[in-house]
């Protein structure tokens, strides 16, 4: 196929298990931006969780926070945030199921979180602290909670009108803008660069990827992805832990010249 970009998931499929970037990996990514070919990371990470990566990979373009925010070498060309009369009602009915509840924030690049460990994350340790006591002002991106099960976080999302997000193994649940998803970000960034959706490969290993993979004119699922997801697949990759994507990436796109 005439790849012109490859767009590819972090977690569980890029990186390896233990959140490390194979050298082998790097170079693959570099030898494709080298003949033309565009990297883009699609990721459910906020931007700033997401940063160390960036820093490594070096992309053409960062899709992250579960596809509301697009930036171009770490400058934002596109965002999909909610009414923020809605984000602060969500707020405080999370606050009100458990006011101890730790609830993360995204609007923009900055993430405010409740909790007083944040220097203490690996992931949100550039997050600012926030109480929720006082509404938001600001465009809000993404709001993620754990609740105690689904029905909870359904309930919520019905209410206010929102995409709820839940994730592979967690009791964390995103509630989003309705319009938005890694699906509306990548058409997006297609229409902006005049790529044919068909010139795209998509890897990925998780449910929010699935949509991903059917749009893109390849879809690749890594060999521990969750089952729905190798099914929605065009093909499958060796696991995470094996560099799937990279050694996919070299077999069928660079050995063939593209």
């Amino acid at each position: 196929m005439n790849a012109k970009m490859i767009l590819t998931d972090l977690d569980y499929t890029l990186l390896h298990s233990d959140g490390s970037i194979s050298g082998y990996t790097k170079q693959i990514l570099k030898t494709c931006q080298s003949r033309g070919i565009l990297i883009a990371i699609a990721t459910a990470r906020y931007w700033i969780g997401a940063e160390r990566y960036i820093e490594e990979i070096q992309p053409d373009y960062e899709i992250t926070t579960d596809g509301t925010l697009i930036h171009q070498r770490g400058i934002q060309v596109y965002s999909c945030s909610m009414d923020t009369a809605d984000a602060n009602r969500i707020i405080q009915e999370l606050k009100g199921q458990n006011p101890d509840t730790e609830i993360t924030v995204a609007s923009g690049r900055r993430v405010f979180w409740n909790s007083h460990h944040i220097s203490e994350s690996e992931k949100l340790y550039k997050a600012v602290f926030c109480d929720y006591e006082k509404p938001l002002s600001g465009p809000v991106n993404k709001i993620v909670a754990e609740l105690p099960d689904s029905r909870v976080a359904e309930e919520i999302a019905d209410r206010n009108h929102c995409r709820l997000q839940g994730y592979r193994g967690e009791d964390w649940y995103a509630f989003l803008p309705e319009k938005s998803g890694k699906i509306q970000a990548i058409v997006e960034l297609a229409k902006r660069l005049d790529i044919p959706l068909d010139d795209i490969v998509s890897f990925g290993d998780d449910v929010n990827d699935m949509e991903m993979l059917r749009i893109c004119g390849m879809g690749v699922a890594v060999s521990n992805a969750v089952a729905d997801v190798k099914a929605a697949a065009d093909c499958v990759a060796w696991s995470n832990d094996e560099d799937g994507v990279a050694h996919w990436i070299e077999k069928n796109i660079l050995a063939a010249g593209t």
